[in-house]
């Protein structure tokens, strides 16, 4: 294999007259700034916001609005720095687009990666903040679930053997057995 080939970059012409997926008819903008802005705010508000907020207040106290003000100002730079990135090479994609362009192949690849981890993390801490939301949406209207349901493996392991009084001894205690 040669090493260049790992280095080898499209050009923004070229990606351009693919449309920016590699197919010759291009995929079609449909979404305005407006549609793609509000997006993002709806993604940060329900992702960060929404999910870490109340346990970061009864944690943290009041230096969490500073933080939230700091990371406010970080995401302001992230969106001009995919504002710079969308300028440069207008056509549909993502980081991963850009970075073929401006580094090559191999970092894209890597970058395409690093993507979907980032989602996958993202989207694993937002179902584990919604499960908490759903189970006490179920106890509001009377619906209970057991609680082995309702906590994770290691955590009910720990308290039984730690010998902890609370919602995990109780799971641990309750779960039923196989084998």
């Amino acid at each position: 294999m040669n090493f260049n080939s790992l280095f080898r970059k499209k050009s923004a012409n070229v990606i351009l007259q693919e449309g920016g997926d590699g197919e010759s008819h291009g995929l079609h903008k449909v979404l305005t700034v407006k549609d793609l802005t509000f997006f993002g705010i709806a993604a940060i508000i329900g992702g960060g916001t929404f999910s870490a907020i109340g346990n970061a207040c009864y944690s943290g106290g009041p230096g969490v609005i500073l933080l939230y003000i700091i990371c406010a100002i970080a995401c302001g730079f992230t969106a001009l720095c995919y504002a710079e990135f969308a300028a440069r090479v207008p056509v549909s994609g993502s980081a991963y687009t850009y970075a073929y362009v401006s580094f090559g192949e191999l970092f894209a690849w890597i970058i395409g990666w690093a993507l979907l981890m980032e989602y996958s993390i993202g989207n694993i801490y937002i179902a584990f903040s919604w499960s908490g939301y759903f189970t006490n949406l179920l106890d509001g209207f009377g619906v209970h679930l057991p609680e082995w349901l309702t906590i994770n493996y290691k955590a009910a392991h720990q308290a039984f053997v730690e010998n902890k009084a609370g919602e995990g001894f109780l799971a641990w205690s309750m779960a039923p057995q196989i084998g």
